[in-house]
């Protein structure tokens, strides 16, 4: 397995394989704590050749700078299956987080796990703007 991309957005949607993104982020800027963020998503396409069919386990996890959980850890498995002599088939993920609550202002960490092996991490910078500064 390979990723082929992992980011945190505003909005993600998939149609026909395709993986659309909209505005993909990594700072978030707020007067004052907790920060909630209205809508976001997180969003993967991983790739697998034909010898790993069959049942994966996914895992992603959201934490703060000192590895408490943010949310409760997203779990999955995914029944791979592969058609005609295809070598490789993409796998699109797409988590929704309407209302995400950030407790305070730090650096959080999104984790991508498959099967227990660790694909990918994603920062999360919170930080407070002051008055008269734009963030």
């Amino acid at each position: 397995m390979k990723i082929e991309l992992f980011c945190l957005c505003d909005a993600a949607t998939e149609n026909g394989g395709k993986l659309n993104i909209l505005g993909a982020f990594d700072r978030v800027w707020s007067k004052e704590a907790p920060v909630v963020i209205s809508h976001c998503a997180v969003t993967a396409r991983v790739r697998f050749s034909r010898i790993e069919a069959g049942q994966h386990r996914l895992r992603v996890t959201f934490a703060d700078e000192d590895g408490s959980l943010v949310i409760p850890a997203l779990e999955s498995v995914i029944d791979l299956r592969f058609n005609g002599q295809e070598l490789s088939v993409p796998i699109n993920l797409i988590i929704l987080l309407p209302q995400l609550k950030l407790p305070r202002f730090g650096d959080y960490t999104i984790d991508l796990a498959l099967d227990a092996n660790h694909l990918g991490s994603l920062p999360l910078v919170v930080r407070q703007v002051s008055e008269g500064q734009n963030g």
